[in-house]
């Protein structure tokens, strides 16, 4: 079936009778023309949030045809993804490990390789039930993903989660109560609203690492995202030398600080612990073979 043409700067338009299946190979092959990363996923996500399926549902249903209420719905998506919105914020949900997380304009996408942290975590913690329940907390915890996971991987844990974003809490307070995760959550600049809860068996963090110069050089589709959670000044360490500085008065002895960083930056965070008087320090890779989690053990 022959695609309409059109041009870069108009929206997308979809002939009234097309089939799911017509639709994601179309969507496909202007998010291609557009350079997008993920083009099929992107198309299909997109195409099974307005049919309100699970993606992998589309496979069966390649021959529906869609209405025409839904093909202009869809047409608006295309046209904001083309603009460089991010299918999370369109969706209105991210998966991170095996749950749906809520997320917006008011908070960073999790991403797969936030996943490493909380493999690093899990093994620093050690088995549940292995001397007294863990006290975690998280730092800038934006959607709430981490402290969530955690809090649903480790039922035994008491779990703290901050944020200096108010906005960002909501979104965090209300994952927490759709996905029965006990997290308590409190406002303020990293650490400082966690010393009451303190000691404190596990301090982990995904703060914002992208060094300032870099921010304006990211794909649209991030830099829609909270600027707060970016921009992680000069050298992208910013706020991880800060948090490195307080994190070892929190923790109980034989606490772990588990940190994710970007590309490049482990072996100034492995010196930064290791400054601080964390030993057993430790970097894990992600799945692209980065050390994406810098740890360490306070004696």
């Amino acid at each position: 079936m022959a695609a309409p043409s059109v041009p870069s700067t108009a929206a997308p338009s979809l002939p009234a009778t097309w089939t799911v299946l017509d639709v994601v190979k179309w969507t496909t092959a202007r998010f291609v023309e557009r350079g997008l990363g993920t083009p099929r996923l992107d198309a299909e996500l997109l195409v099974a949030h307005v049919l309100a399926l699970p993606r992998v549902q589309l496979y069966v249903q390649f021959e529906r045809v869609l209405s025409p209420e839904e093909l202009a719905t869809l047409r608006e998506l295309i046209k904001r993804r083309q603009a460089g919105e991010s299918v999370a914020y369109l969706t209105g949900r991210k998966e991170f490990w095996k749950f749906e997380f809520a997320v917006d304009a008011r908070v960073l996408v999790p991403r797969p390789d936030t996943e490493t942290l909380i493999e690093e975590a899990i093994a620093r913690l050690g088995a549940a039930g292995e001397g007294a329940a863990p006290r975690i907390a998280d730092v800038g915890t934006g959607s709430g993903a981490i402290a969530i996971t955690l809090a649903k991987l480790r039922a035994d844990a008491a779990v703290f989660a901050s944020d200096v974003s108010a906005p960002a809490l909501e979104v965090a307070r209300a994952n927490a109560e759709r996905l029965g995760a006990a997290v308590t959550f409190v406002e303020g600049d990293l650490a400082a609203p966690l010393a009451a809860h303190a000691p404190l068996s596990l301090i982990v963090a995904n703060l914002p690492y992208i060094p300032a110069g870099e921010v304006a050089s990211l794909p649209a589709d991030v830099r829609s995202e909270p600027a707060l959670a970016l921009d992680g000044g000069a050298d992208g360490l910013e706020l991880v030398r800060r948090l490195v500085a307080d994190a070892p008065a929190l923790l109980s002895p034989g606490g772990v600080l588990v940190l994710e960083i970007g590309a490049g930056q482990a072996e100034a965070t492995r010196a930064l612990l290791q400054a601080a008087g964390l030993t057993d320090v430790q970097a894990r890779k992600d799945l692209g073979g980065i050390e994406r989690v810098v740890s360490g053990r306070k004696p």
